[in-house]
């Protein structure tokens, strides 16, 4: 049994808002400790390309629902980050772009696309331990998981990052339209029915607007030592 644990491995949760550091920290922990890493943000970005690739119309929950169904979906780890690989060809840098983003916040708010990708996400668990990265780890996809940890950080300091992040790969970026992209991705977040994102009751919640990340990391290192888990 995965949702409700009864593993002899740890699985760790970090759900908050995009831009928050939740790549970076997952990742820096998977390698850290060799455990598997899911970036569930990535297979709902996965699902909205899918789809737009093939020409289905997001308004159709249906089909975005079977799609999502038949994906194929591996995160193959590297010396810079991590491989994005749907149907065996790297979209890595695709899943970057806000329209992405958008579309799969859209059909993240779907409960026949979320109930299709439950199971995909979960059979990610296995040992010797998990790191998921996403906005409902903790509360829905992992509720029993062994450590949560909701980072979040100001809505101007995420559009701060999005933009460096942007330009350091050569491409155009306008803080106030990134800005505006963010405050209403985290309204539709936080506000759809469907596993809203909101720390669970047991989380670690850190606000990481003026740290870095290796401070962001000693603390959740010291947090997964004080639980034995590592």
């Amino acid at each position: 049994m995965i949702a409700g644990v009864n593993v002899s491995f740890p699985i760790i949760t970090v759900d908050g808002p995009s831009g928050a550091g939740k790549g970076t920290l997952c990742h820096a922990l998977a390698r850290r400790y060799g455990f598997h890493l899911l970036d569930s943000g990535a297979i709902y970005r996965i699902g909205a390309l899918a789809s737009q690739t093939i020409g289905i119309d997001l308004d159709d929950e249906e089909a975005v629902a079977s799609l999502c169904e038949r994906l194929e979906v591996d995160f193959v780890p590297t010396e810079n980050g991590v491989s994005v690989m749907l149907n065996g060809q790297d979209v890595s840098q695709l899943l970057r772009t806000e329209n992405v983003g958008m579309a799969a916040s859209k059909i993240a708010a779907y409960p026949k696309v979320r109930e299709a990708l439950v199971n995909c996400q979960r059979n990610f668990a296995k040992s010797p331990g998990l790191v998921a990265d996403g906005r409902d780890m903790g509360t829905t996809i992992f509720p029993a998981a062994n450590a949560k940890i909701f980072l979040t950080a100001s809505a101007e300091d995420r559009a701060r990052r999005r933009v460096d992040q942007l330009l350091s790969i050569g491409c155009p970026a306008s803080f106030e339209q990134i800005l505006a992209d963010i405050k209403a991705r985290d309204y539709n977040d936080c506000a759809r029915t469907i596993s809203p994102l909101q720390p669970a009751d047991d989380a670690l919640v850190i606000d990481s607007s003026q740290m870095t990340i290796d401070g962001v990391c000693q603390q959740v290192n010291d947090y997964l030592k004080s639980l034995s888990l590592v």
